[in-house]
């Protein structure tokens, strides 16, 4: 039967779930902070159409999209960007644990969701130690709601988390639930002695979390595991169809690669160091439709302004290249894997990053050593 005992035996079956934890996964019903009409792998499901196969998915180790286009109606054919989830129980464990919560300690959470994060964390520290913040108000009600349902009753707020809530600090820790290009500086001063877990990166790569531990004034650490969190409403760049994107009279300037796109898209640490030089385009390596296993690699700007493709062709050693706009996208892709081919190929773990009141600042080893990635590519806007 679908209820919390069984997501928590699911998760102990993956190793997932540790006794420190156990009794807050089964004292809190996920049924409760999800909404009647859910989305899992694009599949949509009713609880009143089929009240078996939404308990089933909502019990299960899965994450369960709740709304689309920030709750705005959706027309046929739009584009649907996923705007708010419960994440995936592994994944929620995953972070809690990096976050190292113990009793007694007082957590802000950036971006309260469906509020399920926050019910944990009520559970396992007291709702009076746990501050909520999402930018939708829409959200923070529903997950009120929800949480008044479970019987907890932490302090909900409506505004930017990135602002953090100074009155409600200091804090222990800070834990965000979508991803952030940087730290905002107000979580290191509102969290003077404490750790920082937030899922972190540009467009271009945003598969890494970043554990900071903060001392005077300064929060400094590393990126581990490879999460997949929605992006911070705030300064979020448009996301849409190819088409929005690439217009078909769009005419670029063709060149020569001899790096592989396939290869190029294959490798998560290049990916991590390309993508420190690229914060503001994104990457699609879409399939040929014929079988062929050929492919082509697009690098689209954020401000739809810039594209480039390389194509990808089988028993070949050079692939062609064609960029358009005032960015030549390709030639900033492949200055950045050469210059992380010139660092010697490392990983991603060995970055790590520090947070000041001079901003964000990236490192490779060391703290004295700083990440510079190469400056971008500019020429003058094409006809």
């Amino acid at each position: 039967m679908s209820s919390p005992d069984e997501l928590a035996r699911i998760l102990t079956a993956k190793g997932s779930l540790d006794g420190s934890w156990a009794d807050t996964v089964r004292a809190v019903p996920r049924e409760l902070f999800v909404p009647d009409r859910i989305e899992v792998d694009e599949t949509v499901y009713s609880r009143t159409r089929d009240p078996d196969g939404w308990a089933r998915v909502v019990y299960d180790d899965v994450p369960v999209t709740t709304q689309v286009n920030d709750g705005l109606p959706v027309g046929e054919g739009a584009y649907r960007l996923p705007t708010s989830s419960s994440s995936m129980p592994t994944v929620m464990l995953e972070m809690l644990r990096l976050l190292d919560v113990r009793s007694g300690l007082r957590v802000f959470e950036a971006g309260t969701g469906t509020g399920y994060n926050a019910a944990w964390l009520s559970h396992r520290l007291g709702a009076e130690n746990v501050t909520s913040i999402d930018i939708d108000g829409a959200l923070v009600a529903r997950a009120g709601k929800n949480l008044a349902a479970a019987g907890y009753a932490p302090h909900l707020v409506v505004g930017d988390a990135g602002l953090g809530c100074a009155g409600r600090a200091p804090f222990d820790r800070v834990i965000a639930t979508y991803t952030v290009p940087e730290i905002p500086y107000a979580w290191v001063e509102q969290t003077p002695a404490g750790r920082i877990v937030a899922p972190w990166g540009g467009s271009f790569f945003s598969h890494s979390y970043a554990i900071l531990d903060v001392a005077g004034g300064r929060a400094m650490g590393r990126f581990t595991g490879w999460p997949a969190f929605m992006r911070t409403r705030v300064g979020r760049p448009h996301r849409g169809y190819l088409a929005d994107f690439y217009r078909q009279h769009d005419t670029g300037t063709p060149g020569l690669t001899r790096i592989c796109p396939r290869k190029f898209t294959e490798d998560p640490d290049a990916l991590f160091f390309v993508g420190l030089a690229l914060p503001d385009a994104w990457y699609l390596l879409a399939e040929a439709g014929d079988g062929s296993g050929e492919a082509t690699l697009w690098i689209l700007a954020d401000d739809r302004a810039s594209w480039a493709t390389v194509e990808y062709t089988l028993d070949t050693t050079e692939f062609d290249v064609d960029q358009f706009g005032p960015r030549q996208l390709w030639d900033e892709a492949a200055a950045a894997h050469q210059w992380w081919s010139s660092l010697g190929r490392p990983v991603r773990d060995r970055a790590g990053l520090t947070i000041d009141r001079d901003g964000q600042h990236l490192w490779l080893d060391d703290p004295d050593t700083t990440l510079t990635a190469p400056a971008r590519s500019r020429t003058g806007p094409f006809n």
